[in-house]
């Protein structure tokens, strides 16, 4: 799985396909993320946004091979399923680097008060609330990206539609595991208080796994 990792990974780097959504997501923050401004507010804004970029980069991983690539990979690896989890490990994998980078950024930047700057919030507090939403968010993406593409999704009208509705139902359905985690930093801020969203982690890793293992298995059969 090491090499599939670094092979996968590797494709995504040459190809350059990530640069759209990585440019976009630097556009995103650098409209909504300014110095001094409260740091768990700025937190729920980058996590927020990491959860439509890691569905395109899942896209760009899943889809970055051509048909005849794919089978001569999925026979050295021993079967089409390995092959594509490692696509979406990769793209998982990378996502979750830019969070932790933006979450560290904004950390150093951020001002550690609430939203009217009255309470001190405990900056590791801050940090560790961050970046569990944060993954939280790249997790529900890679969810929202396996399923809204190949195997379930072939015609890319329909996957890139598929993929703009779950990534919008993800961020403002109440109950979901993103929505949550985001919305508990914001609210947070409000009073200065830091809420850790362990439960939403625990069900967007419910939710990815299942995902990513539907769409192996998937992957023998619709290809």
């Amino acid at each position: 799985m090491t090499a599939l990792l670094r092979y996968q990974t590797a494709l995504l780097v040459r190809s350059q396909r990530w640069l759209a959504p990585v440019f976009l997501y630097l556009a995103f923050l650098a409209v909504g993320v300014r110095s001094g401004q409260p740091v768990l507010d700025s937190l729920g804004y980058a996590a927020a946004g990491l959860l439509p970029v890691t569905a395109w980069l899942v896209h760009v991983c899943v889809n970055q091979e051509p048909p005849a690539a794919r089978t001569v990979v999925a026979a050295a690896a021993g079967g089409q399923p390995r092959a594509h989890l490692a696509s979406l490990l990769a793209a998982l994998g990378c996502a979750g680097l830019l969070g932790a980078a933006t979450t560290a950024t904004v950390l150093l930047i951020s001002e550690p008060a609430s939203t009217d700057h009255r309470v001190k919030v405990p900056l590791p507090s801050a940090g560790a609330a961050g970046l569990l939403a944060t993954a939280c968010c790249v997790l529900l993406g890679a969810a929202a990206g396996a399923l809204c593409t190949r195997p379930l999704l072939h015609r890319r009208g329909w996957s890139m539609a598929a993929t703009v509705l779950a990534v919008l139902l993800a961020l403002v359905t109440t109950g979901s595991p993103a929505n949550e985690a985001v919305t508990g930093l914001v609210t947070g801020s409000l009073t200065g208080t830091v809420r850790v969203p362990l439960l939403p982690l625990f069900l967007a890793v419910v939710v990815a796994a299942a995902a990513g293992a539907l769409a192996c298995r998937l992957t023998s059969v619709r290809g």
